[in-house]
């Protein structure tokens, strides 16, 4: 199973089920040659270790990504985005946007999250009523981030229906394989993306909003190092806030009504202390990390184990792995909604942890709970269709019937 894995070609029923497939791998093939210059790294150690010496591991896409994308959006976004930088590029962008997600400016979220989960709940108790078919994905999980981000951003609310089309296209294009339909419908995306962020912003800097509420107007306004973000960095940033924090923040949610579903005694757990949502939401992002895989580039010779890499080495860093490392977490195959400790990397380590990541717990925790405490005895109509995505994991659709509290 670790001899002749390849995440180009994944094997037969990798993607409903990756993780026999990494247990093989972190056994027997913690360090797996990819390509002629490329290594997975599956252990939860050796992920640490990259993530905090950002130095010896380099974010830096750009000669990566060429050949890739050519010199077209995708290869202009996603080489200036944050995620794919090093310092100081990173660090001063990271504090500009670090500014606009404060703990109070988090905080202040939680009525208007609450209101929207509410209004949603009570939109698909309305169509369980009325006999249609409800789907925990299109009319719950993936409404909720992209409404927050329009919120976060000021976006009016009849702008938003390309949003959630645009993220997906846009990430799509960082997948292993990616083919020419893939491309083109991520060149698109982020051309369209930003002809609207310019009028957009052109808008905002005419009229700015109040920087307590409005993320947008916090970053036109926002100093790090003596400086404000660029104009073309303003747009870039917009881009990745909604790519960030919407499809891992949707497959969150997903995955865990899924798990919950797939666990009753779990769930009868959650519903018997409502306070286990805190942890519930850390075991979720552990146990079906909405991001799989990331990547990295070492700057000089590096060596992990018995093995020696040169440098320009390309490390592709599986984070659904380094999730059930039973070197770190016991009874790692256990999905345990009450676990602690749980240093868990589903939004990586060290100077590239996730920026938005108490904004997606915020989110999980009030979309999940009030979920099953809304209907608490819910039944997925399996199978649940996995997204065919290697680098996301989630759902594409949860077909659901509803039971409890429908009025």
């Amino acid at each position: 199973m670790a001899r002749d894995f390849d995440l180009a070609r994944p094997p037969a029923g990798f993607i409903d089920d990756p993780f026999p497939f990494y247990a093989a791998l972190r056994r027997h093939a913690p360090v797996k040659q990819l390509g002629e210059n490329s290594w997975l790294l599956t252990r939860h150690a050796d992920l640490e270790r990259v993530y905090k010496d950002t130095a010896l591991f380099s974010s830096d896409k750009r000669e990566e990504f060429r050949p890739k994308f050519g010199d077209g959006y995708l290869y202009r976004h996603h080489t200036s985005s944050l995620v794919f930088n090093d310092p100081p590029l990173h660090t001063r962008v990271r504090r500009i946007l670090a500014g606009a997600l404060t703990p109070r400016a988090v905080e202040a979220l939680e009525g208007d999250v609450e209101t929207l989960v509410d209004g949603l709940l009570d939109a698909m108790a309305e169509k369980t009523s009325a006999g249609e078919p409800v789907d925990l994905i299109a009319d719950f999980a993936a409404a909720i981030p992209v409404e927050v981000i329009g919120n976060m951003l000021d976006v009016p609310r009849d702008e938003r229906g390309p949003l959630r089309d645009w993220s997906l296209a846009i990430l799509g294009a960082l997948e292993p394989v990616l083919s020419a339909e893939q491309f083109q419908r991520g060149e698109e995306a982020v051309r369209d993306f930003l002809t609207y962020l310019e009028t957009l912003v052109a808008r905002r800097r005419a009229r700015p909003g109040d920087p307590e509420r409005d993320m947008l107007s916090r970053l036109i306004i926002g100093e790090a190092d003596g400086g404000k973000l660029g104009h073309e960095e303003l747009l870039q940033q917009c881009v990745f806030i909604l790519n960030a924090g919407h499809e891992t923040t949707t497959n969150l949610i997903g995955n865990g009504l899924e798990l919950l579903d797939r666990f009753p005694g779990e769930r009868a757990r959650l519903l018997a202390d409502p306070s286990l949502i805190r942890t519930a939401v850390e075991e979720i992002l552990r146990y079906e990390s909405s991001n799989q895989l990331g990547n990295r580039a070492a700057t000089a010779p590096v060596r992990f184990g018995a093995i020696d890499m040169p440098a320009g080495a390309r490390l592709t860093l599986c984070i659904g792995a380094a999730n059930r490392d039973c070197d770190v977490f016991d009874e790692a195959e256990r999905f345990d909604i009450a676990r602690k400790p749980n240093r868990h990397l589903a939004f990586a380590s060290g100077a590239h942890q996730c920026i938005g990541m108490n904004v997606a717990r915020l989110e999980g925790r009030i979309a999940i709970l009030r979920f099953v405490r809304r209907f608490p005895h819910y039944r997925l109509l399996r199978p649940a269709v996995h997204s065919p995505r290697i680098r996301f994991r989630g759902f594409s659709a949860i077909p659901a019937v509803l039971e409890g509290n429908i009025a």
